[in-house]
């Protein structure tokens, strides 16, 4: 008998929990439409239901966060995916980028980089930017198109250290066993609460927005990451 462990699978309601966090949008139909559009392909077990494991939670990962912060439509995610699912992981976390790849793919210029960069929104490991660097310029970009400079994002930043310094507050209990499972717990512990702040935020932003008459839709493709006329691309 081999002594590789079972793959764990997960049925899709156990999918949505997971991402759901992160994408609080993402639904069984969702999920169906992207598999219909061919962008992943869940096995089936002998009574049909889907069962995903890791790497294909990691491609449905990758998928929404292209959506969601990079605006591309499907075919163009389609097109990047790796051609394996078991690639996903290393994809979503994939190599960094030199400065000239870092400003073609986030839209920005180097003006707006350098003060991105000034002001800590956006640092670089040595000569390289990594991916969340990325996000951060990327959304920097489409907040430019409506007058939004790097110097008005100062308050975003100290808010995102205020909540970083509650976070690290809630896990220091379990830091101070000073162990590796320990770590690993504070960690996972400190992700949750960070998604469960992120909710929170967008709550509390939408009630502001209605109190401030601000009512209705957001705008196409609000909340899913979707642009308006993407999900038929």
């Amino acid at each position: 008998m081999s002594a590789q462990p079972a793959r764990a699978h997960l049925g899709i309601g156990e999918v949505i929990a997971r991402l759901r966090a992160e994408f609080p949008d993402v639904s069984v139909s969702k999920i169906r439409f992207l598999e219909s559009e061919g962008l992943i392909e869940p096995a089936r077990s002998p009574s049909g239901y889907r069962r995903f494991d890791e790497a294909d939670v990691e491609r449905l990962r990758y998928i929404l966060i292209a959506q969601r912060d990079q605006y591309l439509p499907l075919r163009v995610i389609k097109e990047r995916l790796p051609r394996h699912p078991e690639e996903t992981a290393a994809g979503s976390r994939q190599a960094p980028l030199s400065r000239s790849e870092f400003l073609a793919t986030a839209g920005i210029d180097e003006k707006q980089l350098a003060e991105l960069e000034n002001f800590g929104l956006v640092r670089r490991t040595g000569r390289v930017y990594e991916r969340d660097a990325l996000q951060v310029a990327s959304a920097a970009a489409v907040l430019g198109r409506y007058g939004v400079e790097a110097r008005h994002l100062r308050a975003v930043r100290a808010a995102v250290e205020r909540e970083m310094s509650f976070i690290e507050q809630v896990v220091a209990p379990t830091l101070r066993q000073r162990n590796p499972e320990a770590r690993e717990q504070a960690g996972r512990t400190a992700r949750e609460i960070a998604a469960v702040t992120m909710r929170l935020h967008g709550a509390l932003i939408e009630a502001a927005l209605a109190e401030a008459g601000f009512a209705g839709s957001a705008g196409p493709g609000a909340g899913s990451g979707t642009p308006a006329g993407a999900a038929g691309a």
